[in-house]
């Protein structure tokens, strides 16, 4: 047998370093005693899941770009041509704008709450979350790689978009239907 290709070893370190991100959120998030009383920027409670649903709407709206951008940068936009120059980079600022925006929403959510698991809705999300940081440890990790499948890439890119979208509609779209 013949040993793995770099490009084996690099997916096969991508998933192993997005599974010890997540299992260590996880882990972190059932064992932290939530504090309920934690602030968002000065805000509690209520106003502060609320402040965090309008901030995770931004977070879809970037991600939504992203998604944009990259199928522009993969020729997969319908009638957009090859992206020009600027594409590529507007897509990097925008990813690290959304990890950074990102920050202070899962802070908030694992000090305050941990994770939780009494309902599908906060399981889903609770899970979702560790894993999205995960995720997204694995791209940064790819995307500096130049041998790899063709699939891993947009496969990890669309990923985050997935968890993104699940964490805003088990969390920030349940807030915002709120009565």
């Amino acid at each position: 047998m013949s040993p793995p290709r770099p490009a084996g070893l690099r997916l096969t370190a991508a998933a192993a370093l997005a599974l010890a991100v997540t299992v260590a959120l996880y882990a972190f998030g059932r064992i932290h005693a939530p504090d309920y009383a934690s602030s968002l920027f000065g805000l509690r409670g209520n106003d502060a899941n609320l402040l965090k649903a309008q901030v995770g709407t931004a977070l879809l709206g970037l991600a939504l770009y992203q998604l944009i951008l990259a199928l522009w940068m993969y020729r997969r936009l319908p009638g957009a041509g090859a992206a020009p120059r600027p594409v590529p980079l507007a897509h990097r600022i925008g990813g690290a704008v959304l990890f950074a925006l990102s920050l202070p929403i899962a802070y908030h959510c694992i000090t305050a709450y941990g994770v939780q698991t009494h309902s599908t809705r906060v399981a889903l999300h609770s899970l979702a979350g560790c894993f999205f940081y995960g995720a997204f440890a694995a791209k940064v990790l790819l995307v500096r790689s130049r041998r790899l499948p063709a699939w891993a890439l947009p496969l990890a890119g669309g990923t985050l978009f997935t968890l993104i979208a699940i964490l805003w509609s088990s969390a920030a779209l349940w807030q915002l239907a709120q009565p």
